[in-house]
């Protein structure tokens, strides 16, 4: 009864202890998406290759995430269900994200070998890392977790593109890594997963099941599944339908904004990054405020309100060329800076607050298999949006990009106004 008077602060010390093994997670993602194709470019001349060994990640994310997600719903153990998954599978993960470099200089196949590898333990991780924190703060604040862990996310993704990259210059010798050169981001980023599963072991404790676990009912995983799509409440399956439509908007543009940036509006190579990263500090500013705006005034209309917001951004996007032809190359360049970075806002705005909504639904034996559905939807976006806008770029030109967002948006935004569920619940008076 305190905890619900005092609101958030007494689950913020398990949010931010949770938030560190999803931000040493987040860390790999620059270097891994920099400098492996680096890597693999000393082998090998073919981009079509090379972007074929880089979506092993998202194929093996869209099996992997939902399989072990929903698996460790059903695995009970001493320190937790979540646990035993995150113990032995992120340190591991760890040790093979560090390994990458070495593995670049040994042969083709040792490297292909370590980013499989490094790819199957951290996607199977990701689940039960993900579900952890659904299993220890109460659904009324989610949100507002959600928001600090995703701000971490965001801070991870700017530190690893601002600080650890530059570490790849930075030659020294030490025992046991030898020299650091072209390595040290991978050493250091090992280290830090390895100590955020450390922390989560000694000062996270996983809650038990509230009910019963012997009377609990436990349906075989792919009926688990099923069970969901089939429910007369139709609310999960209509987020669902609704976050993949707003991924595949989401991942139709951003792959192709770097280019879109040299190829129109005749930035260098250097500056290419910085629409994305517009985005990427608008997150990290936004995701913990939109938690706690969420809960106030209904996750529903916020995420609504935020994809009208991005339909606008897009549709503006699209007439940005004629709009702004009167303007200066700098103008011209400042205006899309802006727009992208009012898309980060927004977009936080979304993914904020679209996986509390998920796990309202759910029961305490059915948060992993939510969470899986969740990145099944989304990975689903991720591979099949940028065949389609590459596409409609190659038909139409760069700004039929942004129409097909618009309408994605739009489709999620009609699709959401049938979600009925996942809100938090009233208090009792």
């Amino acid at each position: 009864m305190s905890s619900d008077k005092k609101g958030f602060k007494p689950y913020l010390g398990l949010t931010f202890l949770i938030g560190f093994g999803f931000f040493t997670i987040s860390l790999m993602g620059v270097p891994y998406d920099t400098y492996v194709p680096i890597f693999l470019g000393k082998y090998m001349s073919s981009m079509t290759l090379i972007g074929l060994i880089m979506t092993i990640d998202n194929l093996l994310a869209l099996f992997l995430i939902p399989v072990v997600s929903a698996m460790s719903d059903r695995t009970h153990t001493r320190i937790g269900r979540r646990m035993p998954y995150i113990v032995s599978l992120l340190p591991l993960c760890a040790v093979f994200f560090g390994a990458l470099p070495y593995a670049a200089g040994a042969s083709l196949g040792a490297l292909i070998a370590i980013i499989c590898c490094l790819n199957i333990t951290k996607q199977a991780a990701y689940g039960p890392v993900v579900a952890l924190m659904p299993d220890i703060i109460p659904a009324d604040y989610r949100s507002e977790a959600n928001g600090i862990i995703n701000t971490m996310g965001g801070i991870a993704s700017v530190v690893s593109s601002l600080v650890f990259a530059r570490l790849m210059d930075v030659g020294m010798t030490l025992p046991i890594f030898g020299s650091t050169k072209g390595k040290l981001p991978f050493i250091l980023v090992g280290i830090l997963v390895v100590v955020a599963v450390i922390l989560l072991v000694c000062f996270v404790k996983e809650k038990k099941n509230p009910q019963n676990t012997k009377t609990e009912k436990k349906e075989p995983l792919f009926a688990s599944f099923k069970a969901v799509a089939s429910q007369s409440d139709k609310s999960a399956l209509y987020i669902l339908l609704s976050l993949f439509l707003w991924f595949l908007g989401y991942q139709g543009v951003l792959p192709f904004i770097g280019k879109y940036s040299v190829d129109v509006l005749k930035t260098s190579s250097g500056q290419a990054t910085l629409a994305a990263g517009m985005v990427g500090i608008a997150y990290a500013i936004f995701a913990a405020p939109s938690g706690y705006f969420a809960h106030k005034h209904g996750r529903k209309k916020t995420i609504r309100f935020s994809l009208g917001v991005i339909a606008v951004l897009m549709v503006l996007l699209f007439f940005h060329q004629p709009l702004t032809a009167g303007l200066s190359p700098k103008g011209q360049l400042y205006t899309f800076w802006g727009i992208m970075f009012l898309f980060g806002m927004f977009w936080v705005s979304i993914v904020t607050n679209s996986f509390p909504m998920l796990w309202q639904m759910a029961s305490w034996g059915t948060i992993g298999v939510y969470t899986g559905l969740y990145y099944t939807a989304s990975q689903s976006a991720a591979i099949v949006a940028p065949i389609v806008t590459g596409a409609l770029i190659d038909w139409f030109g760069y700004r039929s990009m942004y129409l097909f967002s618009a309408i994605c948006m739009l489709a999620a935004f009609l699709v959401m106004s049938k979600v009925k569920k996942g809100e938090p619940e009233p208090k009792p008076e």
